[in-house]
């Protein structure tokens, strides 16, 4: 592996980061706010980081290694999360272990907070939080590779680490081409989003935060109570679809906008995911009626959001620990099984659920007739038996790495069922949990230590295991190799 091909991607993607942070220095700026010398000492050490990582970077002519991809991921994801605190501790918002948990729960999408009075902040600081959702949902390598015209050749391994889920179909030939595809949408679906919140009426600020939150599944709010603070239906309605939306898959956006309806009629995954949501829906609004004796509509409002939330984004309307144990028990699943592959939404996927049922249906039909062969399809195609081993890998791992860290937390003194969400919703970039974390809590009261661990959970949560794992590898790190 040459490092100085991965330190020359790390200055770029420093000096872009720098780049951006200029829209809240500007803001910083016009509102007038006390944090304007936290963003320029900020864009100054990313400028500066730049600089020394382009000096001694270089950039070679033949094709990047599966090895470089995936170190250009990992550290660029980690690059990007320690240069974006640094506007929380310069600033003096936050310690130098909650700024690194601020800025990682920002990027990866999870929208777990430390801050225990989000209103007090400045407006700059909200537009920030915000801006590293939306950054990080789609991905911070796929941005690069779609604005960067000088990314190099060959990035195929650097998307491929960032991707979600068990395959990535190309959409088109190019991989800069698809990239850009999937940032235009990502855009447009913004876009929208903005306008509709403001036509529901939100202000321009709130639509803005709230829109760039939203597609990106991440969850940060300007409000201490989260979508609560509205108090309206339609936002609650919109924000749902939007929600929804956001756990789709991109790609399949693009290929109905080519080809229309019918695609979304061929494809397994995305009907799961819908009738995943359906069920949680009508099972929890059941339970709120029964328990609570709430109207029909009430009780479908705040379930429709809440599980569209839990499985994308982690928004909160109400406070579902007060909800009864059967619907908690359903957020927690939909806090698993996350959205579709190519959303920007986190967890294990649908598609690998679907592939993993479907797996195990016919283990035990292949019992019951030995000598049949038993194919396990999606979306109308074969399945090899590759990717039915590497779904059951990251199936085993994903749960044996939620129950490390619930384990290590409760060696921190963190009750055993609360260590279960917190690892759980951390793994599965969601945010909100139960308990001590829950829908009206933050996660300041943990100790840095525990702190440290949520924050390795949520960058492997993010990275899909693999990519992070990989780069633990003792052999990853020598200059050659069969990577």
């Amino acid at each position: 592996m040459d490092l100085r091909v991965v330190c020359r991607f790390l200055g770029r993607i420093s000096i872009a980061e720098s780049g951006v942070t200029c829209v809240p220095l500007l803001l910083a700026l016009g509102f007038g706010d006390e944090c304007t010398g936290a963003f320029i000492m900020a864009i100054g050490s990313m400028i500066a980081c730049g600089i020394l990582l382009l000096r001694y970077g270089r950039v070679r002519t033949k094709h990047l290694t599966i090895r470089e991809g995936i170190a250009i991921t990992g550290l660029g994801w980690l690059l990007a999360t320690f240069l974006g605190m640094i506007p929380y501790v310069t600033g003096g918002y936050l310690n130098l272990i909650d700024g690194v948990f601020e800025s990682i729960s920002g990027f990866t999408g999870t929208g777990a907070t430390v801050i225990e009075d989000i209103e007090s902040l400045p407006f700059s600081i909200l537009f920030w939080r915000s801006m590293t959702h939306w950054l990080g949902g789609l991905g911070i390598v796929v941005i690069f590779i779609a604005l960067l015209p000088a990314a190099g050749q060959n990035t195929l391994y650097l998307h491929n680490a960032e991707s979600a889920g068990p395959a990535t179909d190309r959409l088109l030939p190019r991989l800069r081409d698809m990239t850009g595809v999937l940032f235009r949408i990502y855009m447009t679906f913004t876009a929208i989003a903005f306008v509709i919140f403001m036509l529901c009426g939100m202000d321009f600020f709130s639509a803005l935060n709230h829109a760039m939150s939203t597609i990106s599944a991440g969850g940060f709010s300007t409000f201490n109570d989260s979508a609560a603070h509205f108090e309206s239906a339609a936002v609650e309605g919109w924000m749902t679809f939007f929600m929804i939306l956001a756990g789709g898959n991109f790609g399949l956006y693009y290929q109905l906008y080519r080809k229309g309806f019918h695609v979304l009629k061929k494809n397994t995954e995305f009907k799961a995911y819908l009738l995943i949501l359906f069920l949680a829906t009508v099972c929890i609004a059941a339970d709120l009626i029964h328990a609570f004796g709430a109207d029909i509509v009430t009780a479908l409002r705040f379930s429709s959001f809440q599980a569209a939330s839990i499985a994308t984004t982690g928004f909160v309307s109400a406070d579902y620990d007060q909800w009864p144990s059967f619907s908690k028990g359903i957020l927690l699943l939909l806090m698993i099984s996350g959205g579709c592959s190519g959303s920007t939404a986190a967890g294990i996927k649908i598609s690998r659920v679907v592939i993993l049922c479907r797996s195990l249906v016919a283990a035990v039909r292949e019992k019951l007739h030995p000598r049949m062969v038993m194919d396990v399809r999606m979306n109308g195609q074969l399945i090899s038996q590759d990717t039915i081993i590497r779904v059951n890998q990251f199936f085993f791992l994903y749960l044996a790495f939620i129950a490390f860290w619930a384990l290590l937390l409760t060696f921190d003194g963190i009750g055993i069922f609360d260590a279960i969400g917190i690892s759980v919703t951390t793994m599965g970039c969601i945010g909100p949990s139960f308990g001590i974390t829950g829908a009206t809590c933050t996660y300041a009261g943990l100790s840095n230590f525990s702190k440290a661990i949520l924050c390795i959970s949520m960058l492997l949560g993010r990275l899909e295991l693999f990519t992070v794992l990989a780069m633990l590898h003792v052999s990853f790190w020598k200059k050659r190799g069969n990577w």
